[in-house]
């Protein structure tokens, strides 16, 4: 069973939760982070340390969870792989699109593994979607709509860090939609193109809070993406229409493929054979522990849908995309060039230190 220290114990917090769940697949072996009480408050058995170098150096550590502020990302998976740790990291995994390249680097010369987080791909409505398209009754990918209208105001920015360029590397595209349009480019495929309109309109923060934004995907499909951190409510909602089927969530914010989708055939002849592939899927674990289960099988040798790091990759590029359309008012086609200057940093120069 392998061991874990968990590095970061506000987002770790849900990380514990889903550990927990699964007791014959992980043990947490450490908990740190500088506040001592937080740590104390959802370690349980679990050690705790405010320094990471504790967690790393103990031998008896196969996995360290990287759950601390985006900018500090990079430097820790480095020493966890070179502690020959294998590595499961928040999103953003980092925050530079060459520091990709540094991690796959990185990686193979540890010999470990690095584990990109999007809980959003787990859970039985993406378990649904994978079997509707086994069975061939999707057809083709026409449009999408993707909202991610959150609440965030005073009590969330009174974290330094947070709001900040230096801090979190970004805003809501970056921080908080990122998730939504992972598992978008997971239903539909990579996207093609982004025109991106971004706003700052809900907090006095320095990064964006609200954005608009009109995708082509590579299939042709057109989707459009609505975020908000100044809703009344945390609400998610996806829907996905082929021409074979239209998806739709309900609006569970955190982990939308838990909740309860509706599932239509645009002939009704077939919505029993849609009803019946549904039905034949088994129980499967959502979000966080849905993730963590597939690490574990991997861990095993066994096969498993993982988060890669071309996932993680694909995920910030479309972040930088984003980025450039907004500044030069026009729509930013994908993959970005090589020499293309988000490679390196989307902030503003005068953000960017």
């Amino acid at each position: 069973m392998p061991s874990v220290g968990l590095i970061g114990a506000r987002i770790g917090a849900e990380h514990m939760a889903a550990y927990r769940a699964l007791p014959e697949l992980y043990d947490v072996r450490w908990v740190c982070d500088l506040d001592t009480a937080r740590a104390e408050r959802i370690a349980g058995s679990a050690r705790t340390s405010t320094e990471i170098s504790e967690v790393l150096s103990d031998p008896a550590v196969d996995i360290v969870d990287i759950c601390l502020p985006p900018g500090l990302h990079l430097p820790v998976i480095l020493d966890g792989l070179a502690a020959g740790k294998h590595v499961v990291c928040e999103k953003p995994l980092v925050t530079r699109l060459a520091d990709i390249a540094t991690v796959q680097d990185a990686e193979a010369r540890a010999g470990c593994r690095v584990f990109p987080i999007f809980q959003y791909r787990y859970g039985p409505a993406t378990a649904a979607l994978a079997a509707l398209a086994r069975a061939d009754l999707l057809g083709t990918p026409l449009v999408a709509s993707v909202e991610t209208h959150w609440d965030r105001g005073p009590d969330y920015y009174v974290t330094p860090w947070r709001g900040t360029w230096a801090g979190e590397q970004g805003g809501a595209i970056l921080t908080h939609a990122i998730h939504i349009h992972d598992f978008l480019a997971r239903a539909f495929g990579p996207v093609a193109s982004v025109f991106a309109r971004l706003g700052t309109r809900a907090n006095p923060i320095e990064v964006e809070d609200c954005a608009a934004l009109s995708l082509q995907m590579t299939s042709g499909a057109l989707a459009t993406s609505s975020v908000t951190l100044g809703a009344a409510t945390d609400t998610t909602r996806v829907r996905l229409v082929w021409s074979g089927l239209t998806a739709t969530s309900d609006t569970l914010p955190y982990a939308p493929a838990a909740g309860a989708w509706t599932f239509i055939a645009r002939d009704p002849a077939r919505q029993s054979d849609v009803d019946a592939t549904i039905a034949a899927i088994p129980p499967a674990p959502s979000g966080f522990a849905g993730q963590f289960s597939a690490i574990a099988a991997a861990l095993r040798g066994d096969a498993a849908d993982l988060v890669t790091l071309e996932d993680a990759r694909a995920s910030l590029e479309f972040v930088a995309a984003a980025y450039a359309s907004h500044r030069s008012g026009l729509p930013v086609a994908l993959p970005l060039p090589a020499d293309h200057p988000f490679q390196q940093d989307w902030r503003p120069a005068s953000s960017s230190g």
